[in-house]
């Protein structure tokens, strides 16, 4: 399978980029990890993972959790925990639908960034599973292409902190207040519905959004 398609390689004759990008390729794209691919992709506790459904439609999520979130498996494999969302399952149903993921590692602080594409699965019993408290399903991911990428407009930032949303070792974390608007509590599975009151009990929309711009939510 040829690396850039056809609209691409018409963007970089428009603009006289295409031995450039044959050069990069190259030089950079392969279909396996090395040990830096793999010591950088272990040392970060999130990610940005693209993935589109059978539409054509992308969304694009941030992932986190502690570090070391994504495993290597082998130097093709892939593996994440998926964890407790909002219930709309995007990322998940889109990998169900089309299987294609595209993953960028950041380390804002360096700066520095790597990009894996892959063909992934959503599993609801992987043997991993123990290995992430508190996650739902595992994803594996089956490296197409993986390279290091210019950090050339990256914003250098601070980290401050680990999101206290975050699994613990026993798999439990905060109740997430959003899940304690009132307009959505009719909506919760009963599971939910039956932990808003130990959580502090409903609260409006307004409340909500007053928290959320103070960053406590």
């Amino acid at each position: 399978m040829t690396f850039y398609t056809a609209a691409q390689r018409d963007i970089q004759e428009q603009f006289e980029t295409q031995p450039l990008a044959d050069a990069l390729e190259a030089a950079i794209v392969v279909n396996q990890l090395d040990d830096m691919h793999t010591g950088f992709i272990e040392s970060r506790d999130f990610f940005f993972l693209s993935t589109v459904n059978g539409r054509g439609e992308p969304t694009v999520s941030y992932k986190g959790g502690g570090v070391g979130t994504v495993q290597v498996l082998d130097p093709s494999t892939l593996a994440f925990p998926a964890y407790d969302g909002n219930g709309m399952f995007l990322s998940m149903g889109n990998i169900a639908d089309t299987a294609k993921i595209g993953m960028l590692f950041i380390d804002f602080e360096t700066p520095n960034r790597v990009r894996v594409q892959a063909t992934a699965s959503f599993h609801d019993d992987d043997e991993l599973l123990p290995h992430f408290p508190g996650a739902i399903g595992i994803v594996r991911a089956s490296i197409d292409q993986v390279f290091v990428n210019c950090a050339r407009y990256i914003h250098q930032h601070e980290r401050k902190a680990t999101s206290p949303y975050v699994p613990d070792e026993n798999g439990e974390q905060p109740y997430p207040s959003w899940k304690r608007i009132d307009m959505i509590l009719p909506f919760l599975p009963e599971d939910d519905q039956s932990k808003v009151a130990e959580a502090g009990g409903e609260i409006s929309a307004e409340q909500y959004g007053e928290a959320l711009a103070k960053g406590e939510s």
